[in-house]
């Protein structure tokens, strides 16, 4: 399986950042191919809202930046795994214009390959994600149809061993 990881972290060793090796680490043991993109690390422009990619471009976005890498590499994935801190009751906002950009690729739906989800979340104070948990269920899961490999967060007990047991029973 070929695996996409985002981490939206800007911290390299941060709560976010241990989820995230833990899964490669096993992942990659169950002999999966992991990608992990640190999208704070990248130069990814917010969506304009000018519908080039449902018009003339027919699926490809009007800007050229570091989101066409994340583009060529949606297309090669069969999960995709949404890391970050949460801030302000959701996402980091550089995770949240990637995925505000995955309106030219997602939209109306997901490539062929793209078949399930996950999301690790890490908070200095539990409960207060609520905004990361409905826009998963409601866009990834909901509306693209994507199975639920699961929703986990530093808060959750034993999250690591979790989070390396689902990777290691992909």
């Amino acid at each position: 399986m070929d695996i996409l990881v985002l981490n939206g972290s800007p911290r390299p060793q941060g709560d976010t950042a241990k989820m995230v090796a833990v899964f490669r680490d096993s992942a990659e043991r169950a002999g999966h191919t992991v990608t992990v993109i640190n999208v704070c690390r990248i130069n990814v422009r917010g969506c304009l809202a000018c519908e080039y990619c449902h018009g003339k471009g027919q699926g490809a976005c009007a800007q050229r930046d570091d989101m066409q890498m994340i583009y060529e590499k949606l297309r090669e994935t069969d999960m995709l795994v949404l890391a970050s801190p949460i801030y302000y009751h959701n996402i980091s906002g550089q995770l949240k214009c990637v995925i505000d950009r995955f309106y030219a690729a997602l939209y109306p739906t997901a490539p062929a390959r793209l078949k399930k989800a996950a999301m690790f979340l890490a908070s200095g104070d539990a409960d207060m994600d609520v905004g990361a948990r409905f826009s998963y269920e409601g866009d990834f899961l909901g509306y693209l149809g994507l199975e639920d490999g699961g929703l986990f967060t530093n808060h959750d007990e034993d999250v690591l061993d979790k989070i390396a047991a689902m990777a290691a029973a992909l």
